[in-house]
């Protein structure tokens, strides 16, 4: 005769005991626009000078004996280079957990600055849990994208991307700088390869003139313009731009824009010459 043994499994035998190390996960990664807006979809481009909400889950955590759960947290942006975007963002989260929220999930949202003078390319957020109660720990990489103002990087001080405008606000440049007497020259400009001061100073300046077809100065600015400031993040450039009001009576012909800029931190200098002309 055969004999029959049964085994008898209790759901307590199948549960991890309070403490016990669980599988630790950062899932349900979204960014979004604004503050509770839906998930942008792989691929969006964000901007230089946007502000992201970020949200995540955590899951596989352990509890306590009495049903509560403690994790610590971190979150921070890198650019394509792996230079932190801003300071490291840490927080907690301790939470009494019943039976009735098996579903939950701690949520980890915070906002991240992406800098405004940002180069193009694949940025990431990094993510870093840890459960205080099981020992476990977690990491997460979520990438996103950004369009920047391209600026070509340079070792030496140095004027990028003048171009001439016909408005203010205009986003194109002229393909012809012709102008009219009366009119007013609009031109923007980027400064590079200048060199950083403590906590990433940049300590730049630069000046206008206006020269004739012999190279004679027909005009300067009276004081030059400054950028002076300090960020986390390292500026890549600074944006220039100025504008002036050519007289009524001025002879047409070819004029050249003189721009004289000076780094002081880097004890540099260097001048770019740009024509355009009168008709």
């Amino acid at each position: 005769m055969r004999s029959i043994l049964w085994l008898a499994v209790f759901p307590s035998m199948l549960c991890a005991a309070p403490g016990a190390p669980a599988t630790l996960a950062i899932v349900r990664p979204a960014i979004s626009q604004m503050d509770g807006g839906a998930p942008e979809p792989a691929g969006f481009e964000h901007a230089p000078g946007e502000t992201m909400f970020f949200t995540c889950r955590i899951a596989g955590y352990a509890k306590t004996s009495d049903e509560k759960v403690q994790l610590t947290y971190s979150v921070q942006a890198f650019d394509p280079q792996g230079v932190p975007l801003s300071e490291l963002y840490k927080n907690e989260i301790t939470q009494e957990v019943t039976a009735q929220d098996k579903e939950w999930l701690p949520k980890i949202e915070t906002e991240i600055a992406i800098p405004p003078l940002v180069a193009s390319g694949a940025y990431k957020i990094v993510v870093k849990a840890e459960d205080v109660v099981g020992k476990t720990s977690a990491e997460l990489e979520v990438p996103f994208q950004v369009r920047g103002h391209e600026v070509a990087a340079s070792d030496t001080l140095v004027v990028r991307n003048f171009r001439f405008l016909r408005r203010e606000d205009d986003a194109q440049a002229l393909e012809k700088p012709v102008y009219k007497p009366g009119d007013t020259v609009w031109a923007r400009f980027d400064i590079t390869g200048f060199k950083y001061g403590p906590n990433n100073k940049v300590d730049v300046s630069y000046a206008i003139s206006i020269l004739g077809a012999a190279g004679k100065v027909l005009w300067t600015q009276p004081e030059p313009a400054m950028e002076q400031s300090e960020s986390f993040y390292p500026k890549r450039y600074v944006a220039a731009d100025f504008n002036i009001n050519l007289q009524g009576d001025i002879r047409p012909g070819p004029y050249t824009i003189a721009v004289a800029v000076k780094d002081a931190a880097g004890n540099q200098t260097c001048e770019g010459k740009y024509i355009f002309t009168v008709e």
